[in-house]
């Protein structure tokens, strides 16, 4: 008999007693005391990113971010740092504020014997034998089946019950009845289409708060699955939860590709994320192209391995020869610029929007604004620079970050500004061998979201139905047009492989403003009204719970501490200049955004000169708050 696989569960303080040299006297059980003797590996129903149900065995015993970091290895995801578990959510967690999710469970339907069709639960009982036996995805992994009830034992591989398992040991074999395939014949590089049943769980939020409070079901990464109320055979969401996608590789991460599309996908259909109309059409054709492409044979990556050197090879002759690249700047004791008139405006409360007619020179790291070309040649007065390095979608001033806006006459003149702007925010100027790239990508974007004049492939061969590729708001504005106005900004993308239209999706995706920001809905210290709490990356925001207004930003390497008053769930955030910015989160647990900020941190000090090992004390020291 081999019970190494058990361990006790104390129901009644919620909590395992996995300190093993530790007598019972220790923990303080008594001769009364209701304790279980119960199997740490038990089955959870998974729901995927791309909305698909599996059945994985989980080790209940371990922390959250340990059990999840098992399974997305075994289901093939690289980078599992970049994924948890949350709770399914329900309408009514979008209609006000809740600090955490209680898990709700639906009776199983009876069977044709009039049973109920229960399945016994592990939490409860011990079976007469049976251990996880082995460590495989195989034996971690199978697509959900329907059982049958029996007088005693539990679920085993085929779907029906065993007197022979504890719950978590299955037998290998296909069911006697058709059961749909296995996740080896379904890979989780393609997706098959959202059920019903599926569907039906997806939540549609209508405004700012209701997004924010999506957020409240996400799991703590530093307790256990078992101590926040899931139990065996319930239903949990595996997500990618930071937005922050490290070595994103289409020769390795067809699996991992393929559900950040799924996400990024309903997140647009679902408006978890606002875009126009054109990105719109954009995203939708790029669906269409992805459907298309599903069934076709494509190139294999395997081959691509020569490739990867040469290019290895080129960069490292660019960076031995100066990172000129092929740009040509000509004199490479010049520092290179770019010089132009542009318009520019710096948004104020209770201001129209004016623009006013500037010259602008981006030249080492800085952004200069002078009145005309002729002060800038003669080093006139200059109104206002500002330093580019660490710049997003705002500029560092003295009241934290804030926005301004540049607007431009030519695709082209926009993509040479952005590809620059882009660079010296990562510290790289305009002789950088990949500013020609950026360009060029910039541009190839842009080309993508100019429809085509007519469509490349004929309107009555394809059918399309609204509600898998567009947001409702914009299948009723455009209904009669919109087949056409897929069509037509299809013609740009006809000639993608299915991984780069997925490819093409995400990065899509990533350009929106609103794209990888976690809201809250929080108050502020001596503030009497709510609002809202943006988490980023790289930044945390101040935004106005109306409209989303950036009042004001503060970037994670302007933090010197963030702490939690465990007693009245008030948050702190230190800042290089001693400011201290306090806040209540109303929207779920304070415990949450330490999560997130302390995860972006984590994710940031990934690089590929780095030891690759998962460092996972480390990420429980940056977002445990316990010590």
């Amino acid at each position: 008999m081999d019970w190494s696989d058990h361990a006790i569960w104390w129901p009644n303080r919620n909590k395992w007693l996995d300190k093993t040299r530790w007598t019972l006297d220790q923990y303080n059980v008594n001769a009364d005391t209701v304790i279980h003797f119960t199997p740490m590996h038990k089955t959870l129903r998974i729901q995927l990113p791309d909305l698909r149900y599996v059945d994985c065995t989980v080790d209940f015993s371990v922390k959250t971010f340990n059990a999840s970091v098992v399974m997305s290895k075994d289901l093939g995801l690289r980078h599992p740092e970049e994924l948890s578990l949350c709770k399914p959510l329900d309408p009514e967690h979008l209609r006000q504020n809740y600090q955490e999710v209680m898990m709700r469970r639906r009776p199983p339907p009876p069977t044709k014997e009039g049973n109920t069709g229960d399945r016994l639960d592990t939490n409860t009982f011990v079976s007469h034998t049976g251990t996880l036996n082995s460590k495989s995805p195989h034996a971690t992994l199978r697509t959900p089946t329907k059982g049958q009830h029996s007088p005693q034992g539990t679920l085993n591989g085929n779907g029906n019950y065993s007197p022979y398992s504890n719950g978590h040991t299955y037998v290998s074999g296909r069911p006697q009845t058709p059961q749909g395939p296995t996740l080896d014949e379904m890979s989780l590089a393609m997706s098959p289409p959202a059920t019903p049943e599926a569907k039906t769980t997806l939540l549609k939020p209508k405004s700012l708060e209701q997004r924010a409070r999506m957020n409240v079901g996400w799991l703590d990464s530093s307790l256990s699955i078992m101590e926040q109320g899931v139990r065996e055979f319930d239903t949990l969401c595996l997500r990618y939860k930071y937005y922050s996608f490290y070595d994103l590789n289409s020769k390795y991460d067809s699996n991992r590709i393929n559900q950040i599309y799924e996400q990024a996908r309903w997140q647009i259909l679902n408006e978890e994320v606002d875009c126009t109309e054109e990105e719109m059409m954009l995203f939708a054709a790029l669906q269409l192209q992805v459907a298309m492409q599903a069934n076709v044979p494509q190139p294999n990556n395997d081959d691509d391995d020569g490739d990867d050197v040469d290019e290895e090879l080129k960069k490292l002759q660019m960076s031995l020869e100066g990172g000129t690249g092929g740009g040509g700047w000509g004199d490479v004791t010049e520092d290179p610029s770019i010089a132009d008139y542009l318009q520019y405006f710096k948004p104020k409360r209770f201001t129209l929007k004016s623009y006013k007619r500037l010259y602008f020179v981006c030249k080492n790291l800085y952004l200069l604004a002078y009145k005309n070309a002729d002060s800038s040649r003669s080093g006139g007065d200059l109104l206002f620079s500002v330093h580019l390095k660490g710049c997003e979608l705002e500029v560092p001033s003295a009241e934290g970050m804030t926005e301004m806006y540049l607007k431009f006459n030519s695709d082209q003149q926009y993509a040479e500004w952005l590809a620059a702007c882009r660079l010296a925010a990562k510290g790289k100027t305009l002789a950088d061998s990949s500013f020609d790239a950026e360009v060029n990508s910039i541009k190839a974007f842009l080309s993508m979201q100019s429809p085509a004049s007519a469509p490349a492939i004929n309107p009555n061969t394809v059918e399309i139905v609204a509600e898998d590729y567009v947001a409702p708001r914009f299948a009723r504005k455009i209904k009669s047009k919109l087949r056409q106005k897929i069509l037509e900004s299809h013609a740009n993308v006809k000639d993608l492989n299915l991984l780069e239209a997925k490819m093409n999706f995400v990065r899509a995706w990533q350009s929106l403003p609103e794209y990888g920001v976690s809201l809250f809905v929080v108050r502020f210290h001596g503030e009497k009204k709510d609002e809202l709490l943006g988490v980023g990356s790289n930044r945390v925001m101040r935004m106005s719970l109306q409209n989303g207004e950036h009042i004001k930003t503060w970037r994670y390497s302007t933090m010197k501490a963030w702490n939690v008053n465990w007693e009245t769930r008030h948050m702190m955030i230190q800042f290089e200049d001693d400011k201290n910015v306090i806040f209540q989160c109303l929207s779920a647990d304070c415990k949450v955004i330490h999560e997130f900020i302390g995860g972006y941190i984590f994710l940031s000090m990934r690089s590929k000169e780095s030891n690759q090992q998962l460092n996972q004390e480390l990420f429980h020291k940056l977002t445990g708050g316990w010590v």
